[in-house]
């Protein structure tokens, strides 16, 4: 055995819990918890939606531009297309 499946063999060997350990595991469960309340929960789910709602459209926008500019560069290499075959047609 080398020594890297030693120290993983004596790493996750089982071990015995503290002393006290049970004990400490059901006052931790006994405790009350903190319940949120249900505006705060509201609020919460309302900040995501509309953080997500704005996100979304900014994202639209950003590929809405982009579409823009491709088609305003196809026209330009259209209309410099055409500008130079009106050009030889002229001479």
């Amino acid at each position: 055995m080398d020594w890297l499946e030693q120290e993983l063999k004596q790493a996750l060997a089982r071990k015995e819990p503290p002393s006290g350990f049970p004990e400490r595991v059901r006052q931790a469960v006994k405790r009350p918890r903190f319940i949120l309340p249900r505006w705060m929960a509201a609020a919460a789910a309302l900040v995501v939606v509309t953080g997500g709602s704005l996100a979304w459209r900014e994202h639209e926008g950003r590929v809405a531009k982009e579409q823009v500019m491709t088609a305003m560069r196809i026209t330009s290499a259209k209309l410099k297309h055409i500008q130079a075959h009106v050009r030889e047609v002229r001479q």
